[in-house]
């Protein structure tokens, strides 16, 4: 839960989701304490068996105790493989290395198509930075009174809590067609990238395009927002803290534990000055397709080449000379640019006169000096 800086500031609907964490079903048969007697906070129930019954579901008694022997033991290499979790403190971040600048080609290449140019965002995929960082990190003060206020800035810069949060998403599910894909300095370089972008700082030092994020300066970030979420569910006593916060019910709500007509009249709403980000420095533009791209004149004997010529050519598995593969057409070529010529016009081992095309000695010449174009 987002922290709120008054006591008084929950919608009943907010009130209802809080207080379902906690709320006992009416059969009080249903369990929603674990075996040690704490109760649960993550809205799971367990179910008593009763005559070999759970409600109107038969149970095996014999395989519930035990013995089961399906499966083994997982090896110490198994678990590690599965074992990539960061965790909040950064532990489970592996060692890496990546400058802003490394990053910035990797996102061009990877991330501008869905985040957009500087991680604006765009077509439904969500934005990484907003404009000023300093100004998105007052809007974590706002409340949304009503569908037209600002609410806090979601981005990662000015919003979110924990900088593993950045590191571990983006090793596990991005580029979004291919997980898993990136390396660990590609990550760290993204991760030195976004950090950027969103004007934050490492033991006070901007991070310019030549700044090199490693393992132990990536541990020395800390976020704006470090303490801004309840109940604090890191470490060790982190379940107890949850339960000790939820069952403080003046943390949340009105104060007590209500289902139903828990307000007289409208819930009081107080709101926080402030009107949020106005300007954005620098200006966010509304156009968010990347820059176009000037596409560059057809070669002469490029057109005659793809429509004729690249069935056998574009690769080597007909046994013709592949364009593009440089060893091969250094052979091919020192004999002679006559020779090739000749070849293309005659015929050569497999290949019929003119490739079996009706292209003139002209036309059969550009497709030729096309194809050692892009073979040099």
């Amino acid at each position: 839960m987002f922290k709120s800086y008054h006591k008084i500031l929950l919608s009943t609907v907010l009130v209802a989701s809080v207080t379902s964490t906690t709320v006992f079903a009416e059969d009080k048969s249903i369990s929603r304490t674990y075996e040690n007697g704490k109760k649960v906070i993550d809205g799971g129930v367990t179910y008593p068996v009763v005559n070999s019954k759970t409600d109107a579901y038969h149970v095996n008694e014999v395989a519930s105790k035990g013995g089961f022997t399906l499966g083994r033991t997982p090896t110490a290499n198994e678990i590690k493989a599965w074992d990539i979790d960061v965790m909040p403190d950064g532990t489970g971040l592996p060692d890496g290395k990546g400058t802003v600048e490394e990053g910035d080609e990797i996102y061009e290449a990877k991330c501008a198509s869905c985040h957009f140019d500087f991680g604006t965002g765009g077509a439904g995929y969500p934005a990484l930075q907003k404009g000023n960082a300093y100004e998105g990190q007052k809007s974590l003060t706002n409340q949304r009174l009503t569908p037209n206020d600002d609410g806090p800035v979601r981005v990662f810069g000015t919003y979110w809590s924990k900088a593993s949060t950045l590191w571990w998403y983006i090793k596990t599910g991005m580029p979004h067609p291919a997980p898993m894909t990136l390396t660990n300095d590609e990550v760290y370089a993204l991760s030195a990238y976004i950090i950027s972008i969103n004007e934050l700082t490492i033991d006070g030092e901007e991070l310019d395009d030549e700044y090199e994020l490693t393992k132990e300066k990536f541990l020395k970030l800390k976020m704006p927002n470090e303490n801004g979420f309840v109940p604090n569910i890191d470490g060790p006593t982190g379940p107890d803290d949850t339960r000790a916060y939820f069952n403080d019910f003046s943390n949340y709500g009105n104060g007590t534990r209500c289902m139903e007509n828990c307000f007289e009249g409208e819930p009081v709403l107080a709101r926080i000055s402030g009107s949020g980000i106005s300007d954005y420095q620098p200006p966010i533009v509304n156009k968010k397709e990347l820059p176009a791209q000037e596409e560059a004149p057809e070669a002469p004997g490029q057109k005659a080449y793809e429509a004729s010529c690249a069935v056998c050519h574009a690769t080597d598995s007909m046994g013709a000379p592949a364009v593009g593969d440089k060893k091969v057409w250094k052979s091919v070529v020192g004999k002679g640019i006559d020779k090739v010529y000749g070849n293309a016009i005659d015929g050569i081992n497999g290949m019929p006169p003119r490739g079996g095309t009706a292209l003139s000695d002209d036309e059969l010449k550009e497709v030729v000096d096309y194809m050692m174009s892009q073979s040099k």
